[in-house]
């Protein structure tokens, strides 16, 4: 039974798909008593067995007593219609995003509930302030946006509107806390915290594999084994489905008048278009066989007879540990100022593309191959190495066999400014930084909310933290000066910080 008296004792859930599902079970499960109702009837009686089904589920694995669950399901009630709402203290709603369709039944339920009674929207990306425009009380809207599955996701965004008073988000946030799960508070801005951070990770992968430099499998794969990643991007849009992830990137772009940043792509709106959406349509970005992806296995490492010498660009990233490297592997290593006729290049760029680096420093680019060295190589499971348009069949697979040669898999991909996990990191660290610099919400919330919310590794500050803010920071810098492309210009936010020195973790005194 419920430790304590919930915040609210009556609510209702308005819409009674997954979310709503979830949403009532873990209220019921805090103490309150639940009020189903959806405007199809047959919905609230298939969603009130399916929770019960769940409960029962949780007491054959021993997490919940029986006699808890059979609390539960007294407190579990369904309605006819919104006129039954009547007493709720909290109305969520979970219903069909669309701003319209929201707007409508909210101005419905002020007409029904009382007026101390608080309304409260699931939504991901909509407008609060929107939403609550044309009520008579805003000040009692707010957004309450669970993730999915919500009795496992255990983070929840709490949005202030314009108009919303801040004793309705405090109590929201308690009751957060009795139902299990975190509250991290947001100010009323296109995605809020999660939604918004998370562009960063799907959206460049899309650009990068839409300029060819590998494909959705080594991209997903990078990302998981340099950088930690639970799924690749690719992966992570099949999971969630395209006809909910891509919506959400052009509501973002859109919201945000067209911010490079961004920028949705032309690949996801055509699979969305083809009904290519993921793993439930049984396509997606890979195949699916009983819900398992089949993806092709790895190119093998290339048999070479006699390995080149090798030479360092003086300009290298981590200079020092990529020479020990080589030592390790057992290369054969030139010291001179350039490299001899046969050597084998190595560069080791942050956002610059290798092609840029081989002309900048006069070196052969036939003979050139870049490492990605933004992450030291003891914390990856995965090298990669890019050749440019004229890196050699020969060069290119002597430098696979090479950092191949201690059995850490090594992926070969095309040049474009930066590396994929460079890109991608800097990318998310930037938003992050934006975020910050807007004051959407305070850096320990957007850490929490992300690693909670997306299943990050790290949170983004401490991910930039991690590798370094002056890196990430020179990363950036260089991929404006390849693209020319805002979507690369650094926050302020971040510029500060790296220029000083100091933790993206550490807050600003308020003015």
């Amino acid at each position: 039974m419920p430790a304590m008296k919930p915040v609210y004792a009556h609510i209702a859930v308005v819409g009674t798909g997954a979310m709503g599902r979830g949403i009532a079970q873990i209220a019921a499960q805090a103490g309150s008593t639940v009020t189903l109702y959806d405007s199809q009837a047959t919905a609230v009686a298939a969603a009130k067995q399916s929770i019960a089904e769940q409960w029962d589920r949780l007491v054959e694995k021993g997490r919940m007593e029986a006699a808890a669950v059979a609390a539960c399901k007294g407190r579990l009630q369904t309605a006819a219609s919104l006129q039954d709402l009547a007493d709720c203290d909290l109305v969520v709603e979970a219903i069909v995003e669309k701003l319209e369709v929201k707007a409508a039944l909210f101005a419905e339920l002020e007409g029904i509930v009382g007026a101390n009674a608080v309304l409260a929207s699931n939504t991901s990306s909509l407008s609060i302030t929107a939403i609550a425009a044309k009520l008579r009380r805003p000040q009692r809207v707010a957004g309450y946006h669970f993730f999915n599955p919500v009795p496992l996701m255990k983070v929840v965004e709490v949005i202030a509107g314009l108009k919303t008073e801040p004793a309705v988000c405090a109590a929201l946030s308690e009751y957060a806390r009795q139902m299990g799960h975190t509250p991290v508070t947001a100010q009323d801005t296109p995605g809020f915290i999660v939604n918004h951070a998370g562009r960063g990770y799907g959206t460049e992968a899309l650009r990068i594999v839409s300029e060819g430099v590998a494909d959705f499998a080594t991209i997903d794969r990078i990302l998981k084994d340099q950088a930690g990643f639970k799924l690749g991007p690719f992966e992570l849009m099949d999971l969630t489905a395209l006809d909910v992830s891509h919506p959400v990137m052009e509501s973002i772009y859109h919201q945000y008048y067209e911010e490079a940043r961004y920028r949705p792509s032309v690949i996801t709106a055509q699979r969305l278009a083809g009904g290519v959406l993921g793993r439930k349509t049984g396509e997606g970005f890979y195949r699916y066989d009983k819900n398992v992806a089949q993806v092709a296995p790895e190119p093998p490492v290339p048999q070479v007879a006699e390995l080149p010498p090798v030479w360092v660009s003086p300009r290298a990233s981590r200079r020092a540990e990529l020479y020990q490297l080589l030592k390790d592997l057992g290369a054969k290593i030139e010291t001179g100022q350039s490299p001899s006729a046969a050597a084998l290049t190595l560069v080791a760029p942050l956002g610059f593309d290798v092609t840029t680096v081989a002309v900048v420093e006069r070196l052969d680019p036939a003979r050139t191959v870049g490492i990605d060295l933004l992450i030291d190589d003891a914390a990856t499971k995965r090298r990669v190495l890019a050749t440019n348009p004229a890196t050699r069949a020969d060069m290119r697979d002597a430098a696979h066999a090479l950092f191949a040669r201690d059995g850490k898999a090594v992926s070969v991909i095309r040049d474009s400014g930066g590396f994929v996990t460079q890109r991608v990191v800097a990318t998310i660290v930037n938003i992050a930084a934006d975020i910050c610099q807007q004051r959407i919400c305070t850096p320990q919330d957007l850490e929490t909310a992300v690693t909670l919310g997306l299943g990050y590794p790290l949170g983004p500050l401490a991910m930039g933290n991690l590798y370094g803010p002056t890196n990430v920071l020179e990363v950036l810098f260089n991929l404006q000066t390849v693209y020319g492309d805002p979507r690369y210009r650094p926050s302020p936010w971040l510029r500060r910080r790296g220029a000083i020195g100091l933790s993206l973790l550490h807050e600003e005194e308020s003015a």
